[in-house]
């Protein structure tokens, strides 16, 4: 009975028993080795400390140092094995760096633990995987920037409650997201800031008593300063945290971009044809194409905002300092990244793509009575009537216009004046759509101009070095 009951709970890859589930449970190589370039870079700088400050030899840095390269020449020709018995990239690069030089490569963990170790590398990882996104969000912008600049006067109807409100241009409209795309930068150049100190030489906890300098380490690193306190050092998840938090808000602007995108290409919009690049066709309508790329996008905000909430969790309730539970915080951040170098890539390849059908947006701009706030401020501004006086006669011209079937600046002046007599002919000037886009002049607003000039500042910005 005993063994019936054994083989139920340990067959299959755990027929082993305990010790097979406690190696697979308890090992991280799957997953960590994606750190392999950090602990390369994080050990050699370590080990160039302990040489010039005497903790290790001259001969033995030199000879581990030379070592390190050879490792990391294995890793970049051959990939990192997953070796559950190594558990992680830290035991797995001392390990092959044994096999390289002996047992001289024991000094490399003199004055460090795999704590203050594995808070490094993935810091060190985590600042690139920031640069690698600010990069991608730039050439996103610039796009942006040059499909705004093609669209800075053509019209289509803005929306609230995705109900047609007042026409804008189509270049205002991306320009929008551009906004949005800067304050991405934004937070993850703050993540950046916020992120780059050097746990290395915390040791476990509590410090070495080794006469390190953690001055060197950071500064080889291209860190601002070491961490100022050991126990926060190596149980700090912030950084992490902090770019998932970016990556997040970043995918939910991609997202909304996206939906719009996936809107304004279907038949009862018509506003944009995607490219074959970013869509497909389906199994059995021949007729369709389908935003496939705009869909994934949408669907991958869900995803990295569960990446996040994963990380939030799992730190949520650990007490100082490092908990074998932090060995989970790596598969989130890598996924979340994965997902957002492919959404950003593929907005960025969607909208430069995208052909608009200014026509059609014109078009909906003019059927949806979309200057009616056109004609109320007129009446304020020319006839002197208050606001909400304003708004309930403009009412009464919007339904007179849906009487006749016909946009607001076709109702014959007759009919207007019988609804208030203070209208005046001088009222046409303003209930186009072209019209009403450029009476919007205020700082921000909708009018070519302004539009254009919100442009200039934004590339001038960008060649400045600025977001």
């Amino acid at each position: 009975m005993v063994g019936s009951t054994s083989n139920t709970m340990w067959g299959g890859r755990f027929a082993e028993g305990p010790a097979a589930v406690m190696r697979e449970i308890n090992a991280s190589i799957p997953f960590d080795k994606r750190l392999w370039r950090e602990d390369i870079a994080a050990s050699k700088a370590h080990v160039a400390m302990l040489g010039a400050t005497g903790i290790v030899s001259a001969g033995d840095a030199q000879a581990i140092t030379d070592g390190l390269d050879a490792v990391a020449a294995d890793y970049a020709a051959h990939g990192v094995a997953d070796d559950m018995a190594l558990e992680d990239i830290h035991m797995q690069t001392e390990a092959r760096l044994a096999d390289k030089i002996g047992p001289v490569a024991g000094r490399l963990h003199t004055a460090r633990s795999r704590n203050d170790q594995v808070a490094t590398d993935f810091r060190l990882w985590v600042r690139a995987a920031i640069d690698e996104a600010d990069g991608a969000l730039t050439a996103l912008q610039r796009v942006l920037l040059d499909r705004a600049d093609e669209h800075a006067a053509s019209v289509m109807p803005g929306f609230t409650h995705l109900q047609s409100a007042q026409p804008v241009t189509l270049g205002h409209h991306l320009m929008a997201y551009y906004e949005m795309i800067a304050r991405d930068r934004s937070r993850f150049a703050d993540a950046r800031a916020r992120a780059n100190q050097c746990p290395l030489g915390s040791a476990a906890l509590a410090g070495t008593g080794f006469p390190i300098d953690r001055g060197m380490t950071a500064g080889a690193l291209g860190f601002d300063a070491p961490t100022a306190n050991s126990l926060d050092a190596v149980s700090d998840r912030d950084f992490a945290l902090d770019y998932l938090m970016s990556a997040t808000q970043c995918a939910l602007h991609l997202s909304r971009l996206a939906e719009e995108i996936i809107l304004w290409a279907s038949q009862p919009f018509g506003f944009v044809a995607l490219s074959d690049q970013w869509s497909s066709g389906s199994s059995i309508m021949p007729q369709k194409r389908n935003p496939d790329a705009a869909e994934l996008v949408r669907g991958h905000c869900g995803r990295i905002a569960g990446c996040m909430t994963a990380l939030v969790m799992t730190m949520k309730g650990l007490p100082l300092a490092y908990s074998k539970d932090m060995q989970d915080d790596k598969p989130p951040l890598f996924e979340a990244h994965d997902l957002l170098a492919l959404s950003i890539a593929a907005m960025t390849g969607m909208v430069a793509s995208a052909t608009f059908n200014t026509a059609r947006m014109r078009a909906a701009a003019e059927a949806g009575f979309a200057t009616a706030t056109d004609l109320a401020d007129w009446l304020v501004r020319e006839a002197g009537i208050p606001f909400r006086e304003a708004h309930h006669i403009t009412g009464s011209a919007v339904k007179r216009a849906e009487q006749l079937g016909v946009a607001l600046d076709q109702v014959p002046i007759g009919d207007l004046c019988a609804i208030d007599s203070r209208i005046n002919a001088g009222v046409y000037s303003v209930l186009s759509v072209d019209a009403s886009v450029a009476s919007r002049t205020s700082l921000g607003g909708t009018a070519p101009p302004r539009v254009r000039a919100a442009i200039a500042a934004a590339r001038a910005a960008q060649e400045g070095g600025g977001q």
